[in-house]
């Protein structure tokens, strides 16, 4: 099985609550309480070196399980996505749901 992983922008309030996310040029809301977590990379596969207190991004990674309501469209989706710390880019890395036509662009839901 191979990897996933396509960037996304994700917007926040000012007290750091999740709110939308934009993807494939369509938005989504973000439904209440999003999970986090943080996963340890294999950071010594390319650091030489951690500096005490700058773990954040460079020994772990923020990862989080979003669930996105689009605007007009039933059900919902249900995303991972990383966080990379301190750039600030994220990156969906999974899609959960069956991905129904409605969360893709025409061109893709008919198999172009």
């Amino acid at each position: 099985m191979g990897s996933f992983s396509e960037g996304i922008d994700v917007v926040s309030s000012p007290e750091g609550e999740l709110l939308q996310l934009c993807w494939r040029g369509a938005h989504y809301a973000i439904e209440p309480h999003p999970l986090c977590w943080y996963e340890r990379r294999s950071w010594w596969e390319s650091e030489s070196r951690v500096p005490p207190g700058e773990g954040a991004g460079i020994v772990d990674l923020q990862m989080w399980r979003l669930q996105l309501r689009r605007e007009g469209t039933p059900g919902c989706l249900t995303l991972d996505v990383v966080h990379y710390l301190p750039g600030g880019q994220w990156r969906v890395i999974k899609i959960h749901d069956a991905v129904d036509e409605v969360f893709w662009p025409e061109e893709l839901a008919d198999g172009a």
